[in-house]
């Protein structure tokens, strides 16, 4: 495996002292653990210090990550490049493409016959390419990366919104989409805007029914999902050295809910721990002896409010359990209001299903804590009264809880263990307990909870929190309940009380190592063929995108005016949709099909300007390029949260889109965008937004002039005949304006290769 060697461990850490020193004098002050890594990866010292949440910066990451799904487009935009090995260690993680359906072995049967073409071109790419290739039914990527590759002080790029669970274990992990990932992997430096910080101060301990979950639920009804956006969020205090490796996992997965760039713990004892127990030794060893470099300088913790954007303070000792959804991951509450908001809103009481796991909560600890919930059950005569879904994030985690009995103990009650997959997380789920539209509740332990996430229908209300809270309300079938106080009813008609869950954070006879999904490149990678039949439907060799020509967009109509909440979700869903992950074609006829249509408050469809039809978002498109006729996509607040899939901004470039102009940006999707040459414009006066009407058409003037910090003029022109002219503004930096100009990041990538 492409592990750290001790000696570029040892190499790595060695330089820490001499770089934190420089970052003192560079930035004048003491550092956060944030500058600490990030300085310590710049790919050149910049002149002056980088400004938080404006100056663009430019690092070297240490390692790329990918998950099957997005692995496809992330691989064959790398093949464009023409290199022969990729720059940097990359792992390639088969998780997503599994379909829950009845249980582990089966569904993974399942996807080996639906998905092998998939999985050849994966490993036969991996083979050739020098990646390290683990095969499905191994485990979810975040998982496998926090027991095999990630360490304190890294700094490590992903192509999953769920990457800064690397941050559990003191790394810089950060979601990106495949474009990003194959310029890293083809030897590029890597770019984002410096980030803001927002430091939150844990005090106290976690007890009781309260757990690492609950943090970060609480935290997400703080921030809500758009006020992480920018920022880097670091915890620090003694609540969050009293917290495991794998909680603080928790914790820093679902940062991505809040928009953050990513989040991080400073190094201590849990995190030795966990890479001891997990056959780091060595890491652990180096992090120990270099422990001041990979945790903030000691005036950071003494005076907060002077080194940090924002600083929020949760005491772990009154913090309770918490709820959130549905919907959304920041309609947050303790669970004992659970009960009255439910009644309040009139949401479905009745649950159909609990599920537990993923890549968020599937640690030793958490199925552990479930586990114990189980067993009281079990001695008490109590059985889930609703479906009861149990995710391992891992063959390691499988293996090892089934060897201590936690699977059995979950299994006693009615659990159906999945495959070590993402599953129903994911939309990965094949239901068959409801009908089309039907409306009802389900709870999960998972991190996203968007409609139509889990199961593909828009009536389902997912509730989450933590695998030991889900798992008493799969005993009590009902939102009505609080696990902490409320009794329940057993068969002979008994009241019990469930007591608050115990557990160890590592398995005290170690984990049952398992490295049978891991397959390592090939030797000389020049004797392996890719695999990709000509004739598949699934994978698509890709072809350039067309540069700019040179000259202003005039004319554009308007594809979508999307009203409220536009998800990635929402503007290329997942579900069935992931078999074309990597035919762009294919999955381009899912493009737009969540999003709402602001002029008919209607999903997925919308006016074809032309023909005055009203038709399905992609169909219009295809009419449109067919026709020669480029158009524009105008957003609300937040556009393309969530997911880092890069098809939201492939699809659209594909079929004819220009422009994105929207109130704000998600991160990761405006990097995305600008990645596939789409101009990502923001108005400069939010209002804006209401002058657009649906017969409009835009001209984008000035482009010959576009510049970083310029602003780009739009002028609105009304089916009427009247115009108004609106001011918008971007973020792109002069390697980002090429490019634009070259029709994507990688057409520049390529012309530079061929200067060489």
């Amino acid at each position: 495996m492409q592990y750290l060697d001790q000696q570029t461990i040892e190499t790595m850490y060695s330089a820490l002292p001499a770089k934190c020193k420089k970052a003192r004098q560079f930035f004048g002050k003491p550092l956060t653990l944030t500058e600490k890594i990030l300085s310590a990866h710049f790919s050149d010292w910049p002149q002056t210090p980088p400004v938080r949440g404006q100056t663009y910066t430019m690092f070297k990451p240490d390692r790329v990550a990918m998950q099957d799904a997005t692995a496809q487009m992330a691989l064959l935009q790398f093949m464009q490049a023409g290199l022969m090995k990729v720059a940097v260690p990359t792992t390639v993680h088969c998780d997503h493409l599994i379909q829950a359906r009845v249980g582990a072995d089966s569904d993974l049967a399942q996807a080996n016959t639906e998905n092998q073409e998939v999985y050849d071109f994966l490993r036969t790419a991996c083979s050739k390419h020098g990646i390290d290739f683990w095969k499905p039914g191994s485990g979810i990527i975040h998982q496998v990366v926090l027991e095999k590759y990630a360490y304190p002080g890294g700094l490590l790029i992903g192509t999953d919104s769920h990457t800064p669970n690397a941050g559990g274990l003191g790394m810089i992990a950060i979601g990106v989409g495949g474009s990003d990932a194959s310029d890293v992997m083809a030897g590029q430096d890597w770019g984002v805007t410096w980030p803001t910080i927002i430091g939150v101060k844990l005090t106290g301990s976690l007890n009781g029914w309260t757990s690492a979950k609950d943090v970060i639920l609480k935290l997400a009804g703080i921030l809500t999902v758009a006020g992480g956006t920018g920022a880097i969020i670091e915890y620090f205090g003694s609540g969050a050295r009293s917290i495991s490796c794998t909680g603080k996992g928790t914790i820093t997965n679902m940062g991505a809910e809040l928009g953050a760039t990513t989040s991080i713990f400073p190094f201590d004892e849990h995190m030795a721990k966990y890479l001891r127990a997990t056959g780091r030794e060595f890491i652990a060893d180096q992090a120990e002896q270099f422990a001041q470099y990979l945790t903030a300088d000691a005036e950071i913790e003494t005076n907060p409010e002077r080194y940090f954007d924002r600083l929020i303070e949760i005491d772990l000792d009154t913090l309770e359990p918490y709820i959130v959804g549905p919907h959304t991951p920041d309609l947050a509450r303790p669970v004992s209001q659970l009960a009255a908001d439910v009644k309040e809103k009139g949401y479905p009481e009745n649950l159909r299903y609990a599920l537990i796991g993923s890549c968020t909560n599937s640690s030793y600890e958490d199925m552990s804590r479930a586990a114990d919930i189980a067993r009281q059950a079990k001695q008490l005569g109590l059985k889930a009264k609703i479906g009861f879904l149990i995710t391992p994030g891992s063959e390691q985690i499988h293996k090892t809880i089934r060897r201590d009995g936690q699977l059995q103990a979950l299994e006693s009650i009615g659990g159906t263990v999945l495959a070590n997959a993402c599953g129903p997380c994911i939309g990965q789920w094949k239901r068959e307990d409801i009908t089309p539209g039907e409306t009802n509740s389900i709870i999960t332990s998972f991190n996203r909870n968007f409609q139509k996430r889990n199961d593909g229908n828009a009536q389902t209300l997912a509730f989450m929190g933590s695998p030991e809270i889900v798992t008493a309300f799969a005993l009590s079938g009902s939102l009505d309940f609080n696990p902490c106080q409320d009794k329940l009813k057993t068969e002979d008609g008994k009241l019990v009380n469930l007591k608050a869950p115990v557990s160890t954070e590592l398995p005290a006879n170690g984990f049952v190592t398992d490295a049978s999904g891991y397959v390592p490149p090939a030797k000389n990678g020049q004797q392996v063929t890719v695999i990709v039949k000509p004739d598949s439907d699934r994978l698509q060799l890709l072809a350039p995108f067309s540069p700019w020509s040179g000259k202003d967009f005039i004319d554009l109509p308007i594809l979508l005016k999307a009203l409220g909440k536009c998800t990635t979700d929402h503007i290329s869903p997942a579900g069935m949709w992931l078999a074309y992950r990597g035919h762009l074609d294919k999955i381009s006829d899912n493009m737009f099909s969540g999003a709402i249509n602001a002029f008919t408050k209607i999903a997925g469809s919308g006016i074809n300007v032309l023909t005055g039809e009203t038709s399905p978002f992609t169909k219009i498109a295809r009419y449109y390029k067919e026709h020669n006729i480029d158009w524009v996509v105008v957003g609300d607040e937040n556009y393309g949260e969530g997911s880092s899939r890069e098809h939201a901004a492939m699809s659209p470039r594909y079929l004819g889109c220009k422009a994105v102009i929207v109130k704000s940006f998600a991160r990761i999707h405006e990097t995305n965008l600008k990645k596939q040459g789409v101009l990502a414009l923001t108005f400069m006066e939010a209002k804006d937004y209401d002058k657009i009407e649906e017969y409009d058409r835009l001209n984008i003037i000035g482009l010959n002039e576009l510049a970083p910090g310029k602003t780009v003029d739009v002028v609105i022109k009304h089916k009427d005949g009247k115009t108004e002219n609106i001011k918008t503004k971007h973020t792109m930096t002069d390697e980002q304006i090429a490019w634009f100009k070259a029709g994507s990041a990688l057409n520049l990538i390529k012309q530079r290769q061929k200067k060489k």
